[in-house]
């Protein structure tokens, strides 16, 4: 396909997204647009108590995520390719998990002024992984408010990603199942994945690496 300029990885919690975007940039000579989770002073509210909290952690996280692609915009970044750790459309999937009825009127009030004004990628790269593979990741970098993340929660939160995905038409879509693969400290891994984001022809694909095939 013809170059993508704005590219968007997405996945849940631990699949690699940040440690790829930094990774892709490099490969192509582009710039990272990093998602600021730890600048939600929410957030270790929410793993601790997710009901009381959820509201006003996922109305930090849409502002602040409508104010990153704002300046993107602004400062016309598309001169150079921008790899994103995140997509804006994500913030639904963590909003119809997590909030009440009425929290999520309000949500979606607010959501639907945001998104029609934010650029939308060329190229979104869905990670998927298992839930014990997340929770080995999680438990590796060792974040404090991410200790409480259940397992229950974290399978929920795949189901959704999935269920999102499926119906996902807005842009080209590569699926990548990173299971069995280690495209951080395998350079093999990194290459042929990124060959397969060069390859991508549009629409729909998905990408199973040969060691997942084989297990």
């Amino acid at each position: 396909m013809e170059k993508s300029r704005y590219i968007a990885i997405e996945g849940p919690i631990g699949v690699g997204k940040s440690s790829l975007a930094e990774l892709l940039a490099k490969e192509m000579n582009g710039r990272t647009l990093i998602e600021e989770v730890d600048a939600n002073p929410f957030l270790p509210k929410f793993y601790a108590d997710m009901k009381k909290f959820a509201l006003q952690t996922q109305l930090f996280f849409l502002l602040s995520r409508y104010q990153q692609q704002k300046e993107m915009t602004q400062q016309e970044l598309f001169n150079s390719t921008v790899i994103s750790d995140y997509l804006f459309a994500k913030d639904r999937i963590f909003a119809y998990l997590n909030l009440d009825e009425n929290e999520l009127s309000l949500y979606e009030q607010v959501y639907r002024l945001l998104d029609i004004r934010v650029p939308k990628p060329d190229l979104v790269i869905y990670l998927q992984a298992s839930t014990n593979v997340l929770l080995d990741r999680i438990g590796i970098r060792n974040l404090d408010y991410e200790k409480s993340v259940k397992e229950d929660y974290l399978a929920k939160l795949i189901d959704a990603y999935n269920r999102y995905f499926f119906y996902y038409n807005d842009t080209p879509l590569l699926v990548v199942n990173t299971s069995e693969i280690d495209f951080v400290n395998n350079p093999e891994d990194l290459a042929n994945l990124v060959k397969e984001i060069k390859n991508m022809k549009g629409g729909s694909q998905h990408y199973i690496p040969l060691s997942t095939r084989n297990a």
